[in-house]
C-alpha cells in the first residue's frame, strides 16, 4: 500500500478544498439559491449541497468546524449545567454557599461566553441573514432567545445597580447563562447530524465515481496503443479491454468477445455474454475474454455518470421535516416578538412602579423562555430509542424522515434479485439422461471440472458439491470457451459443461430434452448441459432461489393496503416467473437504472407514497428518489447509503417490522413534541406576567429551570417507553 507524507496529504486536502470552493452549491429546499463553495442558505439556514459531484472531491471542513465547536461547547457547558442544577436541587451547604456568592455570576459569564459567542456564532449569523432576507426560521428563534438570554445576563452581571434602580430591591436579579449555553449545545448536535448525513451521501456518490478506472488503453489510427487518462477519451475512440479490466466508458464491442459482470449496474448475478455489436457500460467488470470497443458515451454522458447525477439530485430534494419546522417557526417567531412587545407596552402602561423595570424584566423573560430548548430533545430522544429498538430487530434507520414516511407508504416497489430472491445462483436439481451415471456422479464430474473456473454458475456447482461432501478429482486439459462453457478431462473422462452453443459446437444432440428445458426456462431457471466423452449425459438446473418469506410477506402487504410492484433489469420471462410465484401482478422487466428512477417518479406523480426496496448500484437512484428507500444489508454500499432504511439480514419480513416501528416512533415523537410545546405555551404567558395580577408571581430562572427539567424528563421517560413497545 502506498504511503503518503504529511506534505502530500496536506496537498490533497488543499486540492479537495479548492475544488469544493469552485463548485456550485444549492439549498435542498430553495433550489433558486446557488453560490460557489459550501455555506448556509440565507433563507432557511440549511447547509448547502453540491450541485455536481466530481471524482476525488470531498470537503468536510464545515462538519469538522461544527464538531470542534461542539466539543468546546461541551467542555464549558457541562460544569455550568452541573453548578446550576446543584444550586436548584442540591441541599449541600457548600454548593449553595458557592452558587449564591456574588462572584458566581462572573464564573457563569466566563464559562458561557465561549459557548455562546464562538460556538454559537454560526447560528447568530444565520439568524441575522434570516432577518435581512425576511425569511424567519428556527435560527431566527434560536438567535433571538440565546442572544437575549446572554445579553440580559451580561447586563445583570456588569451593571446590576442600574437594574436595581429601575426595579427596586423587591425583585431578585438572576442570570440565564446556563439556558443560553445548553440551547447552543443542542443546536450544534442537530447541525453535526445533518452535516454527517451529507458527508455519508457524498461518500456514497464517491463510491459510484470510483467504479470507473482512472486510465484506459487507447488504440491509435496507426494501431499503436497507449495508456491514457479517462478524461482524454473521446466519442469514437477505440479502446482495448483486457481480462479483469473495468470498462472505462460506455461503448460497443467491435472485435472479440467476453463475459462481463454487470451486477453492479443491473443487479443480476449472471455475467452477460458480449459479442461484436453488444453494448458495454462504464464501471462494469470484464471477465476472462479480451475485446476492442468503440466509445459511444464519455464523461457526463455515460450511464454511470447519469446515475450519479440522479442520486445527487434526489438527495437534495429531501428536507420535509426541516421545512415543517421552519414553517412553524415562521409563525411562531413573529408571535413571540409580538407577545414580547405587547408585554412591554402593557407593563409600561398598567404595571406597578417601577413600571419600566417590570416591562424590561417580563419582555426579556418572554424572549428567553420562547427559545426551543425542550424541543431539542423531543425528536432525537425518540429517534435514538426507536433506532436502538430497530437495530435489535434487524432494522437500521438512518433518519427521522424515513421513519415518518414509512408509516404512510401505500406503494412498495421491489427489485427482484437480492430482494425477492437470494441474489446468487444455486444448483436446484440435476437430471441424468444416462443409465451409466447417477446424479451424484454427474455433480462430482461437473464440480471437478468447474474448480478451475471463476464463473458464478461454477460457484453454484462447487457449493452444491461441498454441501454434499463430494470429493473433487483433478482436472486436466482445462479450457474455458467464452460465451459457451468449459471443457476438461476428469479421471480420463472428457467432460463438457455449458450452454446449448457449446453442445452445438461439439455436434452433440440435445433435442430429446427440449420440451423439458422450455419448462424450466419458463420458471426463469438456467440450464447447464453436460456431455461425457462427447455423449449427452444430462443437465444441471441453476436458479436464483426465491427467499422463503417472500410469498407470505407480499400477502401481508396486500392486507395492509400496500400495492406491490416488481421492477427488475432481468429478462421478462424470468421476471414474470418469479412474480407469479410470489403473488405480484405489477411487473416491469428489463429496466435500465434511469428508468427505475423514472418509474418511481411516475408512481409519485399518480399520488402514491412510494417505498423502494433494493440492493444493487442500479437501484441507488430509485432508492433515493422514493419517499423512503429500503436497502438489503447484504447489498451494495451505494444502495445502503442511498436508502433511509437498511434491513440487516436482507429479508422482507423486516420491512413489516420497520413499518410497525415507524408507526410507534412517530406516535412517540408527537407525544414528545406535545410535552415540549406545552412548556412554551404555558410559560410564555407566565413570563409575560399573566399570573402577577392574581398571585403576584413573576417568572424566575429557578421556575424556568424546574419547568425545563420537568419537560426534558417527561420527554426522556416517554421516549424510553418506545424501547418496550411492539
Amino acid at each position: 500500500m502506498k504511503k503518503h507524507t504529511a506534505q502530500e496529504c496536506h496537498h490533497h486536502r488543499s486540492l479537495d478544498t479548492t475544488q469544493s470552493l469552485n463548485m456550485l452549491y444549492t439549498c435542498p429546499m430553495h433550489p433558486e439559491i446557488q453560490k460557489q463553495g459550501p455555506g448556509a442558505c440565507p433563507i432557511c439556514g440549511m447547509a448547502l449541497e453540491p450541485i455536481n459531484n466530481t471524482k476525488n472531491m470531498e470537503d468536510d471542513s464545515e462538519y469538522r468546524d461544527m464538531l470542534h465547536r461542539f466539543w468546546v461547547a461541551i467542555i464549558f457547558s457541562v460544569p455550568l449545567f452541573i453548578l446550576n442544577m446543584g444550586m436548584h436541587f442540591s441541599s449541600q451547604q457548600w454548593l449553595q454557599a458557592f452558587t449564591h456568592n456574588i462572584y458566581f455570576n462572573w464564573l457563569q459569564f466566563i464559562l458561557a461566553t465561549p459557548v455562546v459567542a464562538w460556538c454559537g456564532w454560526p447560528f447568530f449569523d444565520r439568524g441575522w441573514h434570516s432577518l435581512v432576507s425576511k425569511s424567519l426560521n428556527m435560527f431566527t428563534l434560536i438567535a433571538l432567545g440565546v442572544g437575549t438570554a446572554y445579553v440580559y445576563s451580561i447586563v445583570v452581571t456588569l451593571i446590576p445597580h442600574i437594574l436595581v434602580a429601575l426595579l427596586g430591591n423587591t425583585i431578585t436579579l438572576d442570570v440565564y447563562y446556563e439556558p443560553a449555553a445548553i440551547i447552543t449545545v443542542l443546536v450544534l448536535v442537530g447541525q453535526i447530524l445533518e452535516l454527517k448525513a451529507r458527508s455519508q451521501t457524498n461518500k456514497s456518490i464517491q463510491q459510484l465515481l470510483d467504479l470507473t478506472p482512472s486510465t484506459a488503453t487507447l488504440i491509435y489510427d496507426d494501431h499503436s496503443e497507449k495508456e491514457v487518462l479517462i478524461s482524454e477519451i473521446k466519442v469514437g475512440d477505440l479502446i482495448r479491454i483486457r481480462p479483469g479490466d473495468k470498462i472505462p466508458v460506455d461503448g460497443i464491442v467491435i472485435n472479440g468477445s467476453s463475459a462481463i459482470n454487470e451486477s453492479m449496474m443491473t443487479g443480476e448475478a449472471m455475467p452477460n455474454e458480449k459479442d461484436v455489436g453488444a453494448f458495454v457500460i462504464a464501471g462494469t467488470l470484464n471477465g476472462t475474454g479480451s475485446f476492442i470497443m468503440k466509445a459511444t458515451k464519455v464523461g457526463a454522458d455515460t450511464l454511470l455518470s447519469q446515475i450519479v447525477d440522479m442520486v445527487s439530485k434526489a438527495q437534495r430534494t429531501k428536507a420535509h421535516i426541516q421545512k415543517l419546522a421552519d414553517q412553524v417557526a415562521s409563525y411562531f417567531v413573529p408571535i413571540v416578538i409580538l407577545v414580547a412587545v405587547l408585554t412591554f407596552v402593557l407593563w409600561t402602561i398598567f404595571g406597578p412602579e417601577p413600571r419600566i423595570g417590570y416591562a424590561i424584566l417580563t419582555s426579556v423573560a418572554v424572549l428567553i423562555i420562547a427559545c426551543p430548548c425542550a424541543l431539542g430533545l423531543a425528536t432525537p430522544m425518540s429517534i435514538m430509542v426507536g433506532t436502538g429498538r430497530g437495530a435489535r430487530e434487524g432494522v437500521l434507520i438512518k433518519n427521522a424522515e424515513a421513519l415518518e414516511t414509512l408509516a404512510k407508504v401505500n406503494a412498495l416497489v421491489l427489485d427482484k434479485t437480492g430482494t425477492l430472491t437470494e441474489g446468487k445462483p444455486s444448483l436446484v436439481d440435476i437430471i441424468s439422461t444416462s443409465k451409466e451415471y447417477s446424479k451424484k456422479m454427474l455433480l462430482q464430474l461437473a464440480a471437478s471440472l468447474e474448480q478451475g473456473s471463476e464463473h458464478p454458475l461454477a460457484a453454484a456447482v462447487l457449493q452444491s458439491a461441498k454441501s454434499q461432501a463430494i470429493s473433487l478429482q483433478e482436472c486436466g486439459d482445462f479450457q474455458s470457451i467464452t460465451g459457451k462453457g468449459v471443457i476438461g478431462t476428469v479421471t480420463e473422462i472428457v467432460v463438457a459443461l455449458g450452454n446449448s452453443k457449446l453442445m452445438d459446437s461439439l455436434n452433440i444432440d440435445i433435442t430429446s430434452v427440449e420440451q423439458d428445458i422450455a419448462k424450466y426456462k419458463a420458471l426463469g431457471q438456467t440450464i447447464m448441459f453436460i456431455a461425457l466423452n462427447n455423449t449427452f449425459s444430462g443437465y444441471l438446473i441453476v436458479a436464483d432461489k426465491i427467499k422463503p418469506d417472500a410469498l407470505q410477506v407480499i400477502s401481508e402487504f396486500k392486507k395492509r393496503g400496500i400495492k406491490v410492484f416488481m421492477l427488475t433489469g432481468d429478462n421478462s420471462q424470468t421476471a414474470h416467473a418469479i412474480a407469479t410465484q410470489v403473488g405480484i401482478t405489477e411487473v416491469e422487466a428489463e429496466v435500465l437504472p434511469q428508468n427505475k428512477f423514472k418509474y418511481v417518479q411516475a408512481l409519485q406523480d399518480k399520488g402514491f407514497i412510494v417505498a423502494m426496496a433494493g440492493d444493487g448500484i442500479n437501484d441507488a437512484p430509485a432508492l433515493t428518489q422514493a419517499n423512503v428507500g429500503v436497502a438489503m444489508g447484504n447489498g451494495a454500499d451505494i444502495a445502503m447509503e442511498s436508502a433511509g432504511i437498511i434491513l440487516v439480514h436482507g429479508n422482507l419480513t423486516a420491512i413489516l417490522r420497520a413499518i410497525r416501528l415507524s408507526s410507534d416512533t412517530i406516535r412517540n415523537i408527537k407525544q414528545n413534541l406535545f410535552f415540549a410545546f406545552i412548556y412554551n405555551i404555558v410559560l410564555v404567558p407566565v413570563a409575560a406576567g399573566i399570573l402577577y395580577p392574581v398571585f403576584g408571581w413573576l417568572l424566575s430562572p429557578v421556575i424556568a429551570s424546574v419547568a425545563m427539567a420537568f419537560s426534558s424528563v417527561s420527554v426522556i421517560l416517554n421516549a424510553l417507553r418506545l424501547k418496550k413497545a411492539g
